[in-house]
């Protein structure tokens, strides 16, 4: 079942077109990530599905229903984590979280019970009458966090959620996406940094100029770069290595020897290293150390996008 559907949706902004005839369905259950570079459309996006902005043309839905016709119940299953920390700094944690629950209708007894929920989820309980400004940036972030789940959303959407935070705290909020997600919710997630995405993300769409240029697993991502995997071992002496052995191993393609370094290039999917290895070890060849290496998420999105600078 599709949680989140955008048909043909466009955005512009007098001559620009930020958003241009995306189209794309997030799955119930998945961590989606939704990369682009800044300028990319991603942010526009954001705000349209949050009801910030208004699409140009085009149709969004929320579990089967139209975003635009039917705001309340969008409101009400949708949850934003800002790139921008939308807390007050002169109310407690307690009181931000209280009042942005407040907004989506929560009331009495349940009220308190989700706030007291939201706090605990992110680590909070025990900062719940102190005030925002003495806390550290990754305990900003986390009651940015607190804000947005109270209202127990079935899509949340986080848009650099661990920008500028300690290690600490960046391993926390990870740990809590995971969570949140086994718990039923679907998320949507955004980062600059890849390795996250890798880590956390089932599905990942990169885009472009207002345009999905890419969707996938990692592995279909992954494969559109190249279908091909860098095998490096060092080894004590290359005299007794017998290349021609190596290469009729399944999926190697070429093999390199240089000052007692072996490169192999090899295909991806393929899992011939122990091959590999044990070719090497009946040759007598005593091994140092090997590094096997494909390409990363990073690799891919540098490759689609460009690897200029942008505003």
């Amino acid at each position: 079942m599709n949680i989140l559907e955008l048909n043909h949706l466009t955005k512009k902004f007098g001559d620009f077109i930020a958003v241009d005839n995306m189209s794309l369905n997030v799955k119930s259950g998945e961590i989606f990530g939704f990369l682009g570079a800044n300028g990319a459309g991603k942010s526009t996006t954001i705000h349209m599905i949050a009801g910030l902005i208004r699409n140009n043309e085009g149709e969004m839905k929320i579990l089967g229903k139209n975003i635009a016709k039917n705001q309340r119940f969008a409101k009400m299953n949708i949850g934003i984590v800002p790139q921008d920390l939308a807390i007050y700094e002169d109310l407690t944690a307690y009181e931000n979280v209280r009042f942005f629950a407040g907004l989506y209708g929560l009331r009495g007894a349940v009220l308190e019970e989700r706030v007291a929920e939201a706090l605990q989820f992110v680590g909070l309980s025990d900062k719940a009458k102190s005030f925002p400004k003495s806390f550290s940036g990754g305990m900003k972030r986390r009651l940015n966090i607190a804000c947005a789940i109270a209202h127990r959303p079935k899509l949340i959407i986080m848009d650099e959620p661990t920008v500028g935070i300690d290690p600490q705290s960046r391993n926390y909020i990870l740990t809590s996406v995971k969570k949140l997600n086994e718990m039923g919710s679907t998320i949507i997630y955004t980062s600059h940094y890849m390795e996250e995405v890798e880590e956390i993300c089932s599905r990942i769409a990169i885009v472009d100029h207002g345009k999905i240029i890419a969707e996938g697993s990692k592995e279909q991502l992954k494969a559109i770069i190249t279908e091909n995997k860098n095998i490096t071992i060092e080894v004590k002496s290359a005299d007794s290595i017998n290349i021609e052995q190596l290469k009729e191993i399944h999926g190697v393609e070429t093999v390199q020897v240089e000052d007692n370094v072996l490169k192999i290039h090899s295909a991806t999917g393929v899992n011939n290293l122990n091959k590999i290895i044990a070719s090497l070890l009946q040759t007598g060849t005593e091994i140092r150390s090997i590094d096997e290496k494909e390409p990363n998420l990073e690799t891919v999105f540098l490759t689609l996008t460009g690897r200029n600078l942008r505003d």
